[in-house]
Order: C-alpha cells, then structure tokens, then sequence
C-alpha cells in the first residue's frame, strides 16, 4: 500500500501551499500522491479497502473506478483523475519544456477541483447528479437550511 494517508484537512493544506508556490515539475509526484490519498478517503468511507491496483498505469485510475463501483454520480470526477495523470505525464516527461511553470500550476488546481469534489460528496452524496455542481453545499444556510427554498 501507498504511505499513510493524509487527512483532508492536511491534503488541503498542502494544496494551498502548492498553489502559493511557482508552478515547479519537482511536485508532480506528490500532487500525484495526494490525489490518490483523496481517493482513498472516498473508497475507505464506503467502507472498502482502496486498491493497490492501476488502471492505464495509474493507481489514481484505479482508486477512481473502485470509488465509482455502483455510484454514477461518481463519475463525475473520471475526467479530472484523467486530467491529473495527463499534467503528471507532461511534467515527468518534458521537465524543462517553456510551459512547465503554467503546467505545474495547472496539476495544483486539477488535484485542487478533485479535492474539493470529494470532500464535498463526501458531506452530500447527491454531489455530482448533475454535472459536478457544488449548489447542495453553497445553498446551505449557517442554520442548515437550503438558500434556495423557504425555511418551513
């Protein structure tokens, strides 16, 4: 299995501070990780033990089709896994290429979006039904109420 994972909070952490840095190929490895770790939270709460396992040479894809094992709405995060891998591939592959600061910066905010995607389903399943809409979680009020619908 993979080092310990991280909890949410320490992955957010961390991603805060990634994006606070210049975009930098030295850090694809970790986004990598951390992303993976995302997704290990995601299998582990539904009670399952996240696979070691890749799917196209990444256990990131691999944690992604476990995690969406009779979840559809789950689906909804496939393309950014995909998107993870792909920036991990131009990093490792071309480290010195002209654009590797703005594509280090972009892995930051892909492993961002599936960090925030996850801890969100993780608060409300539905997330993801619709697109990867965030609107169950921004429409709740300081009391729990919907924002969009009248108290009743």
């Amino acid at each position: 299995m993979t080092a310990v994972r991280k909890p949410m909070v320490e992955i957010d952490a961390r991603l805060d501070e990634l994006l606070a840095a210049e975009g930098d190929a030295r850090h694809a490895g970790e986004l990598l990780s951390l992303g993976e770790q995302v997704l290990e939270h995601w299998v582990a709460a539904a009670g399952n033990e996240p696979t070691t396992g890749e799917r196209e040479g990444f256990r990131l894809l691999a944690l992604h089709r476990q995690g969406a094992h009779e979840d559809p709405s789950f689906n909804a995060c496939r393309e950014t896994c995909r998107e993870l891998a792909w920036h991990y591939n131009l990093l490792t592959m071309e480290p010195e290429h002209p654009d590797t600061a703005r594509r280090a910066r972009m892995m930051v905010l892909v492993a961002r979006h599936l960090h925030l995607f996850i801890s969100g389903k993780m608060q409300t399943r539905q997330l993801g039904e619709f697109c990867c809409s965030s609107r169950p979680i921004r429409s709740k009020t300081a009391d729990g109420v919907d924002g969009d619908r009248p108290a009743q």
